[in-house]
């Protein structure tokens, strides 16, 4: 499922924190055993919109609405405190301990979390990758921030999807993804943790912009992102508003679709064509395992190998496919960096001699 896909108009951009103590006895025990850290309490936090959600204390009791904020918290050590969550992760898709971590967690709905269920979870915060969900067919309507508010349920977003849609031009850095383990940091009193994640992704793709800095923009190699699980009958363009362009460019590669407005769009193969990418990575989900991700990639290279209109596309030809997985190249995370890192060992091999 493509995280920005149906993105509206409000998402956090804002955040202030007052290290003011704050009252209420909230706890919740992180992946190691600690509480979370209540100085920087109360914080706030503000959507596109300009309206404020308060926290006087980390929340103890949260739901999010897909993998990649599960994800987010299970790295932030505030995954004990997940009571369910829509979109669950795959089996394969989260590495070593975070897939038995994240399989605990109950699933409230294996898409979008209906409306009543969500309600009526007890959750006091909803930790949502999407801005809105009205059209998203029987999953149902999304409530609505008076019967959020009526529930007890504080409502915030990632920005990094949820903005990415209405944003005002496209993401080109991390920064958007920084921001939202900076503010999950803060909101769940693991902030020390969110520093050190976003030190963590500065300090992978800073070694990659120090070895591509004489690498001249216009001769960067062009890259098309195949979207192999959206379907092979029309290609899906991945635009430049999604987080994966960001991905992509930090990798020190042109994104052959970032001019193209939203964060995917349906194109045509003669679209693709004429744009004749350098490099193609091969975008598929995760399938539990390593033999059927193989097969899966397999599949995917097969097709535009025997397809009549990408044959003969010089990078088919070559072979200048890329085996990695749409989740950690389209949805926010730590991850977002380390993909960073694998496109640009790739593209660039001479210049990562410790990588190969």
């Amino acid at each position: 499922m493509r995280p920005g896909k149906w993105c509206g108009l409000a998402a956090v951009v804002a955040l202030t924190a007052t290290a003011c103590g704050g009252g209420g006895g909230e706890r919740g025990a992180g992946a190691d055993g600690a509480p979370p850290d209540r100085a920087g309490f109360p914080v706030k936090v503000a959507d596109c919109k300009g309206t404020e959600t308060t926290f006087t204390g980390p929340p103890r009791k949260i739901v999010t609405s897909n993998a990649a904020a599960l994800e987010m918290l299970l790295r932030l050590g505030a995954g004990d405190r997940v009571i369910g969550t829509g979109f669950p992760p795959g089996k394969g898709t989260l590495p070593g301990d975070l897939g038995a971590r994240a399989a605990a967690v109950p699933v409230l709905g294996t898409a979008v979390i209906p409306k009543e269920k969500l309600l009526g979870s007890g959750a006091d915060l909803y930790i949502d990758s999407f801005a809105a969900m009205g059209g998203m067919g029987g999953a149902g309507d999304a409530p609505s921030e008076a019967e959020f508010a009526a529930a007890g349920i504080r409502h915030v977003y990632l920005a990094s999807t949820a903005c990415a849609s209405t944003a005002a031009g496209p993401q080109r850095d991390l920064t958007g993804v920084e921001g939202d383990l900076t503010r999950l940091g803060a909101v769940t009193g693991t902030a020390a943790r969110a520093r050190a994640l976003v030190a963590g992704m500065r300090a992978k793709v800073d070694a990659v912009h120090k070895a591509l800095a004489d690498v001249p923009a216009g001769q960067r190699p062009r890259y098309f992102f195949f979207d192999f699980d959206a379907g092979t009958k029309q290609p899906m363009a991945l635009c430049g508003k999604q987080v994966a362009n960001a991905v992509i460019t930090q990798a020190g590669a042109r994104n052959v679709f970032a001019d193209c407005d939203g964060d995917f769009k349906p194109v045509s193969w003669e679209d693709v064509v004429a744009k004749n990418p350098d490099w193609i990575q091969l975008g598929v989900r995760d399938r539990g395992s390593a033999a059927a991700n193989a097969e899966a990639f397999d599949q995917a290279a097969r097709f535009l190998k025997t397809f009549p209109a990408t044959k003969g596309l010089a990078a088919v030809r070559n072979d200048k496919f890329l085996r990695i997985g749409s989740e950690p190249t389209t949805l926010p995370g730590t991850r977002t960096a380390d993909t960073v890192e694998q496109i640009a060992h790739t593209l660039y091999p001479t210049r990562f001699p410790a990588a190969r």
